[in-house]
């Protein structure tokens, strides 16, 4: 059975359908020199090894949004973006996700793509884009929970998100918390 390695991939967003946890991710591709930047939708069902930081056997739910894994995943890829393997193995290199706090002006929203692009407060040459995965929480000024379709262009957020960033321009990362101010 032909698997693809891949090393030190961060974990961008973590979802569930019914047996399977669906797990994107980043990494660097060595195998050419440029070295860029591939993303990768992991299967990782009960049939997948994951191997915890103390080298211990886990679970899918072990995993969280912005560690660091290794995986070997099948060859055997769907021709969507990202593209979609059933991963086989999975460890754990770094855990734990530390964020940080954004506050910016919406500048662009992308419905289809479900992110949006802030520039940052007092820095206008602060700007990053915000992947937004469906679990995350959008407050309104009032408190309460919003759509993502609430964002417009304009609207002034904070916004709590994953330290790690890609080299893209703009760096993107992914929203933990969004709130309207």
């Amino acid at each position: 059975m032909a698997v693809t390695r891949i090393s030190n991939a961060t974990i961008e967003e973590i979802s569930k359908d019914r047996n399977n946890t669906l797990v994107t991710a980043v990494y660097r591709d060595r195998r050419n020199n440029r070295g860029e930047e591939q993303r990768i939708l992991m299967v990782v069902g009960p049939g997948t090894v994951v191997v915890n930081m103390a080298g211990n056997r886990g679970n899918a739910s072990d995993l969280s949004v912005g560690m660091i894994v290794n995986a070997i995943v099948s060859n055997n890829m769907t021709r969507s973006i990202p593209p979609q393997a059933e991963a086989f193995f999975v460890e754990i290199v770094r855990g734990g996700m530390e964020n940080s706090t954004t506050i910016g002006r919406i500048v662009d929203v992308d419905r289809m793509g479900r992110n949006f692009t802030t520039i940052g407060e007092g820095n206008f040459i602060s700007i990053t884009r915000f992947n937004v995965p469906p679990n995350t929480p959008i407050i309104n000024r009032m408190g309460r929970n919003i759509d993502f379709n609430g964002l417009v262009p304009g609207m002034r957020v904070e916004v709590r998100h994953a330290n790690f960033m890609t080299n893209s321009i703009p760096p993107q990362t992914t929203a933990l918390e969004v709130k309207v101010l």
